[in-house]
């Protein structure tokens, strides 16, 4: 693949320490104020790497401007061949993944830095989004502080990778053969793939939960549900059964499983409470009620931790419509896993890419 090498006209350190990678299409305002915060955490032996993924806007100048070294894909590839892009270029011995829509603090390189030679022996770690996003609307609000719990409720021994504010060893990251932009063309979960291959070379992550940054992306309800299911449930389904590993922390920890196992009951119960209305049905409506109630009370019980964000960061009529929604999150979400696992069963076969877009045209 070719692609255009331009040095920046900014002095660069000869020997940086941290490579800082930021991929980037388009998405001019956010990518500006990434920058800047990314200025004001970066020292002298740190080298900034932009890679434009094809933009149609001038995203080299607003590069330059920052003393960013600037690469460009010739064509549009997606976040993961973005980094590996960065990473062939790098001089730095630990490679920083920050995404463009992203704002770090002034301390966030030096903890990664500090991280690293404390621990010799870790090959990456990664950070969470903060509890106050930058849009504050009602789907912003939800997606980033479910993405804040999630995080601060997992173990700090983690066994997948985060790309959004994350970092490696150069070395490790080019033994394990990097992000698969093959497999993943579009921003997806390129960076979970990496950190369970990672996990199984049995290297060390570790999710440092202090390491907070500013998302500053806008979520819509169409987005949102677009990335849960195209970008996030149909390849992280694919992922597990291909690789015949299920992860136990984040997204996947016991409760969650749990949880989307008690909505699925949810529906059910309350399908046949529908039932006992207009006819003759197996069970009264009151011992539907009670079991109905049971199920409520576990997943309210099993959640509160992420429940009390919501009310904590946006007061209970926020939360009464992200706890209802969450729960049509886990009901979507755990039908998507049933599908696509029912889908290869019957094909006999592990995801190919073939069905991997008819499975996303199906579902999206």
């Amino acid at each position: 693949m070719t692609h255009r090498n331009d040095r920046s006209k900014t002095a660069l350190s000869p020997d940086p320490i941290l490579s800082v990678i930021v991929p980037v299409r388009n998405t001019v305002s956010e990518f500006q104020q990434c920058l800047r915060a990314l200025s004001l955490s970066r020292e002298d032996d740190i080298e900034l790497i932009v890679v434009d993924d094809c933009s149609t806007e001038n995203i080299r100048s607003i590069a330059e401007q920052h003393g960013a070294r600037y690469f460009r894909l010739p064509r549009w590839s997606g976040p993961a061949a973005a980094r590996n892009l960065g990473v062939r270029n790098a001089g730095g011995e630990i490679i920083v993944f920050v995404d463009a829509d992203v704002l770090v603090v002034p301390s966030t390189l030096r903890t990664i830095r500090e991280e690293f030679e404390r621990n010799p022996d870790l090959a990456a770690l990664f950070g969470s989004y903060d509890d106050a996003p930058a849009c504050l609307d009602f789907w912003s609000s939800f997606k980033n502080l479910m993405h804040y719990s999630v995080h601060q409720s997992s173990r700090t021994e983690a066994t997948s990778f985060w790309a959004g504010c994350g970092a490696i060893r150069k070395k490790v990251f080019g033994d394990v053969g990097g992000f698969d932009a093959v497999r993943y063309p579009e921003a997806s979960i390129e960076d979970i793939d990496l950190g369970i291959r990672l996990t199984q070379r049995r290297e060390k992550i570790r999710l440092l939960k202090h390491l907070q940054v500013k998302h500053l992306k806008n979520w819509t309800l169409k987005s949102l549900i677009y990335s849960d299911i195209k970008q996030r449930s149909i390849p992280w389904t694919q992922l597990i059964l291909r690789s015949n590993y299920l992860p136990r922390d984040l997204n996947l920890s016991w409760a969650s499983r749990v949880s989307a196992v008690l909505v699925a009951i949810m529906v059910v119960l309350a399908a046949g409470m529908t039932r006992s209305l207009i006819g003759p049905a197996t069970w009264s409506p009151s011992a539907i009620m009670f079991m109905f109630i049971c199920v409520i009370s576990a997943l309210l019980m099993l959640n509160q931790q992420l429940y009390r964000v919501f009310v904590g960061k946006r007061g209970m009529a926020f939360a009464l419509s992200a706890v209802l929604f969450h729960w049509v999150y886990l009901f979507y979400s755990g039908t998507v896993f049933i599908f696509c696992s029912a889908l290869m069963l019957l094909h006999g076969v592990f995801c190919s890419e073939t069905s991997k877009s008819d499975v996303g045209r199906s579902l999206t």
